[in-house]
């Protein structure tokens, strides 16, 4: 597969931007976080729910790597939901750290859409969480799960996974 940081859909995006994200081998995903002060309770422990938005980030910035832009999906008419979400907290992140979120589509099954996390620190030495989350293409105007992906949204996925 491609890396997928050369394969920036905008012209106006700086070199800095396109060497953030990067694939770590042909499946996973690789996005650097900072763990601001907005992140976490007055003990600078990483609030739970931040989590889960650095994952989604990581899973939107990796579809984008791969040409799927997701707010252009939804202007199509297809939406992405989470439907399923496993977490498991292994150790707390504090104010200040730096971190990797991970993450690589573990399978396509018709329009589900299931993704592995792991969040790590930089060296990779410390795991923070780790996570799998499903997803469901939705057809937007009907509200309704639809029969298929839109084919290029499935051939992009079908490279991520495989």
């Amino acid at each position: 597969m491609p890396n997928p940081s050369k394969l920036s859909n905008s012209s106006a995006e700086s070199s800095i931007e396109k060497l953030a994200y990067s694939a770590v081998n042909e499946n996973w995903f690789e996005y650097p976080i900072t763990v601001y002060p907005h992140h976490t309770d007055y003990g600078g422990v990483v609030w739970h729910g931040a989590y889960v938005t650095w994952m989604e980030q990581a899973r939107i910035e990796c579809m984008k790597s791969i040409g799927i832009d997701f707010a252009s999906l939804v202007e199509m008419g297809c939406d992405l939901p989470v439907v399923e979400m496993s977490l498991r907290y292994h150790r707390a992140l504090q104010m200040g750290a730096a971190a990797v979120v991970k993450c690589k589509v573990q399978n396509l099954d018709g329009v589900r859409i299931k993704w592995d996390y792991e969040i790590k620190s930089e060296d990779q030495a410390i795991t923070y969480t780790t996570a799998t989350v499903a997803l469901v293409a939705v057809d937007v105007e009907k509200g309704k799960i639809m029969r298929q992906l839109p084919a290029n949204v499935k051939e992009a996925i079908v490279r991520l996974a495989t």
